[in-house]
């Protein structure tokens, strides 16, 4: 794929994923700052002066994660890691409106955390990036996926925290 091809492929991308969360701030836009915080609502507004680095980061993460459906055919640590990330791209909101609380940052924070838990535990107890039975291709797969995650619940056990702890003030 050539840089033009790649380029448009990005951009539509991050086109799909800001109309997708911003659908999800609907009724929280109006309390609550747009951004990429715990504590701000991140949509179509927030994606604007998201800095690039983070663009980019959600760009890998959602191409890791699409790219596990390949690999979920023959993989049950793919269906999980897909489905975890199905899960809490399409419950999330539902989820915290239920609940009656407003969902932020923090609360995509929640969804990451309990929606790829197990997909991680699993990569991380089976360590298929180490087995060389495997195909090269989901070695390679296994081990960025498994690097994405922990990183992203390196940012994510911080914003889960600082929503939780602002849902608790408001009692």
């Amino acid at each position: 794929m050539n840089f033009i091809g790649s380029t448009m492929a990005f951009r539509s991308v991050v086109a799909a994923v800001i109309l997708t969360l911003s659908t999800f701030a609907v009724g929280a836009e109006g309390h609550y700052a747009p951004g990429h915080g715990a504590l701000e609502v991140f949509g179509a507004e927030a994606m604007a002066f998201t800095p690039l680095w983070v663009k980019v980061w959600l760009f890998c993460l959602i191409g890791l994660f699409a790219i596990g459906t390949y690999f979920a055919w023959k993989h049950p640590v793919a269906r999980w890691a897909t489905g975890g990330f199905i899960v809490s791209m399409l419950s999330g909101h539902i989820i915290f409106a239920q609940m009656g609380l407003p969902f932020l940052g923090g609360s995509i924070a929640i969804m990451h955390l309990v929606c790829w838990t197990p997909a991680l535990v699993i990569l991380l107890r089976q360590r298929p990036f180490f087995k060389p039975a495997e195909p090269l291709s989901f070695r390679i797969w296994s081990g960025l996926i498994t690097a994405a995650i922990v990183f992203s619940f390196s940012f994510d056990i911080n914003d889960a925290t600082t929503y939780i702890n602002y849902i608790r003030s408001l009692e």
